[in-house]
């Protein structure tokens, strides 16, 4: 009622064109001189408060699709959005305005003891399994990551596995070392099938697993099936390929797939960890010095299986039963690593997935961006130039055929 007399006594100075003495009005109806101003001002009417649009308004309809998807957290569509509009607000106010409009999946969650390990003692190591994304193609993906974790600086490293084989679990656990650049002095699993086997309750590392721990000086420690208390740093860096998931109809091919888990492997790298308040890229300065040397190159190389080091021509095809798979002229006289898995051939230099090709019967394997790259640095011709020369040699060249690679 007194908002409703203001009103009226405004309105009557308004008819009498006479002036206002707001600190009078304020006294006698209790409010304040300033607010009774405004509605003066106002022509006597109520404030009406606009609320003010959300920087998120405008992407609502994607940020509902998104976290539909299976196992999708609200920090998965927030970097995901992140990494597609440059223009969105912070994380915290993404909190807000998707629990204020009810699009937020809430989950509990589940306390466990942490433990400490001391700098460069252990790194442990978990499959994340049956991931399946599907590309803006329709082709279905179905694929692991061994996901590893530095026990004192929280470093994770996520490396993708077509299977979970013993060999698998070997070159990544490989891939990983080199990326970190040494050895800790031990690898904390579960009891995965890739390590171990259980007859009658009693487990028995692989053969070649005891010979992988015995070349490399180290020990891989197994721990109970479901001992988060042993095992709860990296069950941690499980939680974050969840980012993979706003990606699912999103990307290209296998290629751009191991692109994105690598951007996404960095990225985690680089927040504050929870627990020690500080990116894990920053503490591993720290615990990398403490870590063994690596082993020597060529016994690392031996276990992976089918490997070939070639290297790269000026033509810029390496070799793979008879036929030639391009790579990028940059990599011309360098040393590349050449994996066959399945029907894909995995091109390495170092740890760098530099391409995955195709495994085919054609003579030549062109990549048309590899192909083009190398045509702009050796001759000068316009981009439309190459373009069309490209075109009309690479049709010819898919002609040919080379030797046939039955398995």
């Amino acid at each position: 009622m007194t908002e409703i007399n203001i009103f009226g006594m405004i309105n009557i100075l308004n008819t009498y064109k006479m002036k206002p003495n707001f600190s009078e009005l304020a006294r006698i109806y209790d409010l304040d001189r300033h607010t009774i101003k405004k509605y003066y001002d106002n022509g006597g009417k109520k404030l009406i408060s606009r609320k003010r649009d959300s920087g998120f308004e405008k992407y609502k309809d994607e940020i509902i699709s998104i976290m539909n998807k299976p196992g999708v957290t609200k920090k998965a569509a927030y970097e995901f959005l992140k990494d597609k509009y440059k223009d969105i607000p912070s994380y915290s106010t993404f909190r807000y305005y998707t629990r204020i409009n009810h699009i937020v999946k809430f989950k509990s969650s589940i306390p466990h003891v942490r433990f400490e390990t001391k700098p460069g003692e252990q790194l442990q190591v978990d499959w994340k399994e049956n991931i399946r994304l599907i590309s803006k193609n329709g082709e279905i993906f179905d694929f692991n990551v061994l996901t590893s974790t530095l026990g004192y600086s929280r470093l994770h490293t996520f490396i993708y596995s077509k299977t979970k084989t013993t060999e698998d679990f070997i070159r990544c656990v490989i891939d990983t070392l080199n990326i970190i650049g040494g050895t800790p002095k031990q690898i904390l699993a579960d009891n995965m099938s890739a390590i171990v086997s259980i007859n009658n309750g009693t487990k028995h590392k692989h053969t070649k697993i005891k010979q992988f721990e015995k070349d490399l000086g180290l020990n891989i420690k197994l721990c109970g099936v479901r001992s988060p208390e042993t095992k709860g740093k990296d069950e941690s860096a499980n939680r974050f390929l969840a980012w993979l998931q706003p990606y699912d109809g999103e990307f290209e091919n296998e290629t751009e797939l191991i692109e994105i888990l690598k951007k996404i492997n960095n990225k985690v790298n680089l927040e504050n960890n929870q627990t020690t308040n500080i990116p894990p890229s920053v503490l591993f300065q720290k615990e990398k010095e403490y870590l063994n040397p690596l082993p020597n190159k060529l016994l690392l190389d031996s276990y992976v299986e089918n490997v070939d080091i070639q290297t790269v021509p000026p033509t810029l095809l390496v070799t793979y039963k008879g036929n030639g798979y391009s790579v990028p002229p940059k990599f011309i006289n360098k040393r590349v690593k050449i994996i066959p898995i399945d029907n894909k051939l995995y091109i390495y230099f170092t740890t760098e997935l530099i391409i995955i090709h195709d495994i085919s019967n054609k003579k030549f394997n062109y990549n048309e961006n590899h192909y083009k790259e190398g045509l702009s640095i050796r001759t000068n011709k316009s981009t439309t130039d190459i373009e069309e020369t490209a075109k009309e040699n690479l049709a010819l060249l898919d002609t040919i055929k080379g030797d046939r690679n039955d398995k």
